[in-house]
């Protein structure tokens, strides 16, 4: 290797280095400012207690309905994601394996999907939910949702089962598995550290967005009891409280923030659990 070629390896070698570390440190930075600002207000009474009388103006009372309302709808929106992006993501990479031009169009048209502003998708969950005569309530959020993780769900598995061998596919249809069998029965097995990690990311994606379901979910002090009820969502708290000009209830919203970071670490790192364990089971 002459000195040229090594000057330029030790460059972007750093370079790499650095822009990792910026990002490493861009984190820990964000999750130190969020917890420094939100423990001093992180109390039990927050996790347990929904707002009470004079909440929004320094009163007792906590977020509850707002993690509640959160699960609800994460939940809801991932379950509908599931059916629908399971079988969208396998009939891609079994039934169109032969279609390459067809599978690369529904590629780019999910990434678009991917791509759009979650507001975008606010205002379609508002007029559909208009057009359905709904409310704004836990229902129209979830469908909003929904809308919002589906080509996640779907783009997210679909890299995992692209990378998928096609000789495997090959030897499951030589010994007369259809394409149906081939696709649940093998496909989905050594795709399924993947469809996990997809699962997470939806429902972390659902639970951290604020504005697909700013006009659909509405908000409300109380924990829904009902579909056709409006729910709260913690990123609609946040907001909230920190558009206060009370210094107390702006130390709840990032009360509120370090609760919502916590439940997408802890997804996070599930996710990464999950997808070592079942790789490992795979190659076993």
């Amino acid at each position: 290797m002459n000195r040229r070629k090594l000057i330029e390896e030790k460059f972007f070698r750093f370079l790499s280095g650095f822009a990792t570390y910026s990002l490493m440190a861009l984190l820990a930075l964000i999750i130190l400012i969020i917890f420094i600002k939100g423990f001093r207000a992180l109390t039990l009474d927050m996790l347990t207690k929904i707002p009470e009388g004079g909440y929004y103006y320094g009163g007792e009372g906590g977020v509850l309905n707002a993690i509640i309302g959160s699960l609800y709808i994460a939940l809801g929106a991932t379950f509908i994601a599931i059916i629908i992006g399971t079988p969208a993501a396998l009939y891609i990479n079994v039934h169109l394996i032969r279609y390459r031009r067809t599978q690369n169009t529904i590629r780019y048209l999910l990434d678009a999907l991917w791509g759009i502003p979650s507001i975008v998708y606010g205002a379609f969950g508002f007029t559909l939910m208009l057009y359905m005569g709904l409310n704004a309530s836990l229902l129209a959020g979830i469908i909003t949702v929904a809308l919002l993780i589906t080509p996640i769900m779907i783009r997210t598995f679909d890299e995992v089962l692209s990378t998928i061998p096609i000789g495997l596919q090959e030897a499951a249809l030589a010994l007369g598995s259809t394409k149906t069998e081939t696709a649940f029965k093998v496909l989905f097995k050594q795709g399924l550290s993947g469809f996990i990690t997809a699962i997470l990311l939806s429902f972390g994606r659902g639970i951290g967005d604020a504005a697909s379901v700013l006009f659909t979910a509405g908000y409300t002090d109380l924990i829904p009891q009902n579909m056709d009820e409006p729910a709260a969502t913690l990123p609609l708290a946040i907001f909230f409280q920190l558009s206060s000009p009370i210094p107390e209830v702006r130390e709840r919203a990032f009360a509120a923030a370090v609760i919502l970071t916590v439940i997408i670490l802890i997804i996070s790192l599930t996710a990464r659990y999950l997808t070592v364990r079942f790789s490992k089971s795979n190659i076993k």
